[in-house]
């Protein structure tokens, strides 16, 4: 029989209490302690799971505790990540590592030696239809990736106090697509060129953000990539990936949720788009979990995404952020 993995999050934000309750129904898993600077709402959410509120160093260092999901605000991330692992826990951390490459890359650097478990936020990863797209990719049945296309359109602005703090358009939403995009071609990019202005939310030039983003991207192997990006539609929730090859294209589309399609007259109307990003990717947050638990209970999960997988995703926004002020193509090396 499988011994429960004993849980402390930190951070009891709107993300940390989706983990939260992922992580009170997983049936490997016991939520042991919460833990968040704010006390009062890791009491009262601890209150909710039935489980402790505690100190973050107690959570870190308890001899209790098997494993940490880092859910606090970005600047906190490296230094948790750097502590826990030390303290010889697993790791689940929200990305990025940290808004600055140069500090996520040496607590990297210090972190890998450990040969601690760690996997970084790119939950996307475990979306059914991006999953069928990557065994399609696999099994090479469009051949070798060509030409890749991918949105990502947010249905309504976040606020602005987290746009403030998020590190920008790149870092914060066009992120989860490097990741995919190097997740889904086993390829790297070897430069970027973007183009963004702020349409939707114009208050956000005054800290040099975007809202609304066009990229292209060169592989290793040669093939170009496309990546759209807003901050806000007038449709619902847009999000879907085409990669075209030698023998056909693959796509992983725009999804919406169950409902009728009603036939009048010229007319076809059929169920919108998913309101809001967090309805169509809400399930991933489990399905990441779920995939991380099982590499921890000794099975060799594929498309976990490593330490590695989150420094390479943001150097490529690194490179795309200097383009959004250059103009120009910057080029993305390998950091590890």
């Amino acid at each position: 029989m499988t011994q429960k993995k004993r849980f402390a999050l930190i951070g009891c934000g709107f993300i940390g209490q989706v983990h939260a309750a992922n992580l009170a129904t997983h049936p490997d898993v016991e939520l042991a302690m919460l833990a968040d600077l704010d006390t009062a709402r890791s009491a009262a959410l601890a209150g909710q799971m039935k489980c402790t509120a505690g100190e973050v160093s107690v959570a870190i260092n308890s001899d209790n505790i098997d494993a940490v999901l880092i859910a606090s605000a970005t600047p906190s991330h490296a230094e948790l990540l750097e502590a826990a692992a030390r303290a010889g826990k697993a790791v689940y951390c929200e990305k990025p590592i940290d808004l600055s490459l140069a500090r996520a890359t040496r607590v990297a650097e210090n972190v890998l030696p450990l040969n601690t478990k760690i996997t970084v936020g790119f939950n996307r990863r475990f979306d059914r239809s991006h999953q069928q797209l990557k065994r399609q990719l696999e099994q090479g049945t469009v051949g070798r990736p060509e030409l890749i296309q991918m949105v990502c359109r947010a249905s309504e602005l976040p606020p602005l106090s987290y746009l403030k703090s998020s590190g920008g358009q790149m870092r914060d939403q066009a992120i989860h697509f490097f990741d995919l995009l190097r997740w889904l071609t086993a390829d790297e990019v070897i430069s970027v060129g973007a183009m963004g202005a702020a349409l939707a939310m114009p208050a956000i030039r005054e800290f040099g953000d975007v809202d609304t983003s066009v990229l292209i991207m060169q592989m290793q192997q040669g093939a170009f990539a496309q990546l759209d990006n807003t901050r806000r539609t007038g449709y619902g929730y847009d999000e879907r990936i085409s990669v075209m090859g030698e023998k056909g294209l693959a796509e992983s589309g725009s999804q919406s949720p169950p409902g009728m399609t009603l036939y009048q007259g010229k007319a076809i109307i059929k169920q919108g788009l998913y309101a809001d990003w967090f309805s169509r990717v809400q399930g991933t947050y489990y399905q990441h979990l779920d995939a991380f638990v099982r590499s921890l209970n000794g099975e060799d999960v594929a498309d976990l995404p490593g330490l590695l997988d989150g420094i390479q995703a943001q150097a490529i926004a690194e490179a795309a952020t200097q383009s959004l002020a250059t103009g120009m193509f910057c080029p993305v090396g390998q950091v590890l």
